[in-house]
């Protein structure tokens, strides 16, 4: 559903809305996209963030659900139960006396198999959602007819006053959360097939795991071109890693939606990932020299290929980001609360 003048115009004469959002206050390891959800929503709605208490007494007109999943993990068995009794209990109020549920699909599936537990939280969700956010056409959801598009926004302003890195030639990266699914150690296995001395590759990130990072570790140890920088990066020492790359490499093993994709973009950095239908479509919106794409597993000739890509276009435009902006993320954020809100208290026939 596209957000259109006559939806924004209606937000402008509406009471304003109260939003819950499924995650907590925002701290300095706490995901920009969410921050930078909550900050521009606050212009137009009251939005809090998550606590038990502001889910099960406290007033909102929507609960606005992000990954269920992470909502109730804790360390704890016992803790992670409790929480999936209490979250259950908040799926329930949110669906009931004019609240509603409003849930954004941002993969296809969690990255972890989930325990019984969260497969039930994740079902009970499911069941109660009024209505559906995704970030791409390309996402199934289980009802097309209660479902708004909004674009993921952009991280341009959020790392605006963050130094960067001059480009070292040959230096290809990747950057950010280290776990499974990622490939990281392919692209270490790759990069060690490749003879070329003036190649550099930097891994800097946290790995999900001691496992990770002793694996990590042995496969760099024989290769001096090879740098690990494994640890959580603050901000500027994110931009610095990705910027002072030529490539950025996001070996994915899968891949439907990808914040780190749109990091580097928004850095100005040109990416390599897998080809699929939602990365061919980024590729087709912000320019195809900044996705460049692989098929299968990310390959020693895949790289070559995109850096010589790269380096035909050395002056390109920057990556056209205009339909990503925050103003437009949240219009369309808006406009879905209050199409589920009119269908679940019976203004709209459907």
């Amino acid at each position: 559903m596209a957000v259109t003048a006559q939806s924004r115009a209606r937000s402008d004469v509406q009471p304003r809305l109260r939003v819950l959002q499924s995650f907590r206050t925002p701290r300095t390891t706490t995901n920009p996209y969410l921050v930078q959800l909550r900050d521009a929503l606050g212009a137009s709605a009251d939005v809090r963030t998550f606590s038990w208490r502001a889910a099960l007494l406290e007033p909102f007109d929507v609960l606005h659900v992000h990954w269920p999943e992470v909502v109730v993990e804790r360390r704890s068995r016992v803790r992670h139960l409790a929480a999936c009794v209490l979250f259950a209990l908040a799926v329930r109020r949110a669906s009931s006396r004019g609240r509603v549920l409003v849930r954004t699909v941002h993969n296809l599936a969690p990255h972890e198999e989930p325990d019984r537990a969260s497969a039930a939280v994740l079902r009970s969700c499911d069941a109660r959602t009024a209505w559906w956010i995704r970030l791409t056409d390309r996402t199934p959801v289980p009802d097309e007819a209660r479902v708004t598009t909004v674009p993921h926004g952009d991280y341009v302003a959020w790392f605006a006053d963050r130094p960067r890195a001059e480009v070292v030639p040959g230096t290809i990266a990747y950057v950010g959360l280290i776990r499974p699914y990622k490939g990281v150690e392919d692209l270490l296995d790759v990069v060690a097939t490749m003879p070329d001395p003036g190649l550099r590759l930097v891994v800097a990130g946290s790995p999900a795991d001691d496992e990770t990072r002793r694996v990590l570790e042995q496969r760099a140890a024989a290769d001096p071109r090879v740098v690990l920088d494994l640890r959580y990066l603050d901000d500027t020492a994110l931009v610095e890693r990705l910027t002072s790359a030529e490539l950025v490499v996001l070996p994915y093993r899968r891949m439907h939606n990808s914040g780190a994709l749109l990091l580097a973009l928004s850095l100005g950095r040109p990416v390599l990932a897998p080809r699929t239908d939602v990365n061919t479509d980024l590729a087709h919106e912000v320019g195809e020299r900044w996705v460049q794409q692989y098929d299968g597993d990310v390959s020693a000739d895949a790289i070559r290929r995109a850096l010589e890509a790269v380096r035909a276009d050395p002056h390109p435009a920057p990556p056209d980001l205009s339909a990503r902006t925050w103003p437009v993320v949240a219009d369309g954020h808006l406009a879905a609360y209050r199409d589920a809100l009119e269908l679940a208290r019976g203004r709209v026939a459907r």
